[in-house]
């Protein structure tokens, strides 16, 4: 199940990398390379990012975002390897850190992963509980016929009773 859901996670990645590339950051996305990635990182970080992309960023290059050690920050271009590789359809990330890296650069919702598994087991639930209601409308619609044609029987019967004495 998780990996299956891994998967959709970074289709869905790159879909939205195919999109992003010709927008706003076109100029960092559109040939991707270690430097763009790293300094496209440093802007999309400098406007405020959520708790949880500032976690992804921790965990990602071992370092917490402060805007006064980007030299510090700079020395981490190696580690936008393997998300060049993995936009240029060359490689497939399993580092679940630069996966969510990925899905911060291109501004890709519900992020990071963790999110988007809870979200896909809400939605595998959503058609088995439709599926319940259907039933239980399904079974009191039965119930009802059957009461129906039991009042019905009760009727005939009375109805076939009178005809025969009279």
């Amino acid at each position: 199940m998780k990996n299956n859901t891994l998967k959709k996670y970074k289709k869905a990645i790159i879909n939205k990398y195919e999109t992003e590339k010709e927008g706003k950051y076109f100029d960092y996305l559109y040939k991707p390379s270690r430097g763009k990635l790293r300094d496209l990182c440093w802007l999309i970080f400098e406007n405020n990012p959520t708790q949880e992309d500032l976690n992804v960023f921790r965990n990602f290059l071992s370092l917490d975002f402060d805007h006064t050690k980007k030299n510090k920050f700079k020395e981490k271009k190696d580690k936008f390897r393997p998300i060049e590789t993995f936009f240029k359809g060359e490689t497939d990330l399993t580092n679940i850190d630069a996966i969510n890296m990925a899905a911060i650069m291109v501004d890709f919702h519900p992020r990071p992963f963790k999110k988007f598994y809870e979200n896909s087991k809400i939605e595998e639930v959503k058609p088995v509980q439709q599926m319940e209601k259907a039933k239980a409308v399904f079974e009191k619609m039965i119930s009802a016929k059957k009461e129906e044609t039991a009042k019905k029987k009760k009727r005939n019967f009375f109805l076939d009773f009178k005809s025969m004495f009279l």
